[in-house]
């Protein structure tokens, strides 16, 4: 098995200029992240969990929202994937290995096609993040008639692969 190099995510954000928002709270009956043997599986973010709401895109891609704020849409989510991750990590994002799947969603008119560009923002950071090896994992991107709130863009689910912080989590 050949050993694939593994990049220090804070210290990648540091170098890329990136600062983590708050760890986002539940807003109903489910936890923001879940730790399951090697697995974190965290849920549903969107934009208004990385920045402010005045920031927050919210419309239809396609229509009052073009491609490329709904590209950085998709990257600030990934901001608030990584803080969530962080916080069910304890501090220590260095306990992702890899990028298993991911799965996004846009908020588009019928017509748009381009779903795949969208997400891309939340993919470009994570390879960003992890390095081109760990940071690229499978991933699901899809268009849907709408999202909470109205925002343009969701990543409905993120599942990384961890270190065990000790034996009692295998």
């Amino acid at each position: 098995m050949n050993t694939i190099e593994r990049w220090i995510p804070s210290l990648r954000l540091e170098e890329l200029g990136l600062v983590l928002p708050p760890a986002c709270k539940a807003a109903g009956n489910y936890r923001p992240a879940v730790i399951v043997g090697n697995r974190l599986i965290i849920s549903g973010h969107t934009q208004d969990d990385a920045v402010s709401p005045e920031e927050t895109v919210f419309g239809k891609v396609g229509g009052s929202v073009n491609t490329e704020q709904a590209y950085q849409a998709a990257r600030d989510i990934g901001l608030a994937v990584l803080a969530s991750a962080k916080a069910a990590l304890g501090g220590k994002l260095s306990r992702i290995i890899c990028l298993v799947k991911a799965t996004g969603v846009v908020n588009a008119v019928e017509t748009f096609t381009d779903h795949p560009k969208v997400i891309n923002g939340f993919s470009d950071l994570m390879r960003e993040v992890f390095g081109p090896e760990n940071g690229v994992g499978a991933r699901n991107a899809t268009g849907v008639a709408s999202l909470p709130g109205g925002v343009a863009v969701e990543i409905t689910e993120c599942e990384f692969l961890i270190e065990a912080d000790n034996l009692s989590e295998l």
